[in-house]
């Protein structure tokens, strides 16, 4: 798809849904202008991109998830990596969702390269029918940049958890999959039989590549139990499902899983370089679903 006919297909949708977005600077509500651009009352304006997304950052920012981190990821989802979890996740949402027909209305929070919300919005319209409006929120450019080149039927944004771009009560799921959580802005954009579903790594999760990074240090064990005591307190745990299984590198090698994880951030580049010489099989995957909500 060319780029004019993407910026086009994205433009549709975001004229469909300036409903959807509040001005991250003042709170006020939001139209299109001439198809280019969103702008406020107060005539706060940002732009939709060439590449079809909004950028609506309030002032620059600097993060550590980088193209090349993002490109890893990528090629890790696509190489069904996470399909045990989408599985999960859907199950929960079609669970949660009763009222056949109605729109799923499904935001994104720290969405990355966009590969789990496109993911979850094609396999649930296909063996569902049911209508998917899909809304990824990351605050890293290059992340977004991916997604709205990949995945044309989403609304992709550029935007701060910390003062989120949209509006209140609008969404009936919010997705936080492995990416830091804004509790506040949650409750304030889900409706009252919304759900939470967020997703943080288990003791087991790569722990083949964590007694290597963190060999004889206190990081080598890992614990979320302050997450999940935080998440409590701020919803009304409904469930929680864990997911457990082994990844054969044989699908993409080490190199791609490396690049990908935060875990390669706090170690050397002695110890990357012992993970990559290890010749590792497989690897452990141990998520935890937490299912929350008002």
């Amino acid at each position: 798809m060319s780029e004019n006919k993407r910026k086009t297909a994205k433009t549709g949708l975001l004229a469909q849904n300036t409903n959807l977005f509040r001005c991250p600077l003042c709170s006020g509500s939001m139209q299109l202008l001439h198809l280019k651009s969103l702008i406020c009352a107060n005539n706060h304006c940002f732009d939709l991109s060439k590449h079809g997304y909004i950028n609506m950052l309030t002032h620059p920012q600097h993060t550590k998830y980088d193209k090349m981190m993002f490109k890893s990821r990528r090629i890790v989802s696509k190489s069904g990596f996470f399909a045990p979890l989408d599985e999960k996740i859907i199950e929960i949402i079609m669970d949660n969702s009763e009222t056949a027909g109605a729109l799923l209305t499904v935001l994104d929070a720290g969405c990355g390269e966009g590969s789990r919300l496109a993911g979850l919005q094609e396999k649930i319209t296909r063996r569902f029918q049911r209508d998917f409006l899909g809304v990824g929120l990351d605050i890293s450019k290059d992340g977004i940049i991916i997604a709205s080149k990949d995945y044309k039927n989403n609304i992709w944004c550029v935007g701060d958890l910390a003062r989120a771009p949209f509006a209140d009560r609008k969404f009936n799921i919010i997705l936080n999959i492995l990416s830091p959580a804004n509790y506040m802005e949650f409750r304030r954009m889900i409706t009252d039989d919304s759900i939470i579903i967020k997703v943080i790594p288990e003791r087991c999760h790569l722990q083949e590549l964590r007694a290597v990074f963190y060999q004889h240090t206190d990081k080598q064990n890992y614990s979320n139990d302050d997450t999940l005591e935080l998440f409590k307190t701020n919803f009304k745990l409904k469930e929680i499902k864990r997911v457990h299984y082994k990844y054969a590198l044989e699908h993409t090698g080490i190199e791609p899983l490396i690049r990908m994880t935060p875990l390669s951030w706090g170690t050397t580049e002695e110890r990357l370089q012992k993970a990559r010489e290890m010749n590792l099989r497989e690897v452990t995957v141990d998520l935890i679903i937490l299912v929350g909500g008002n």
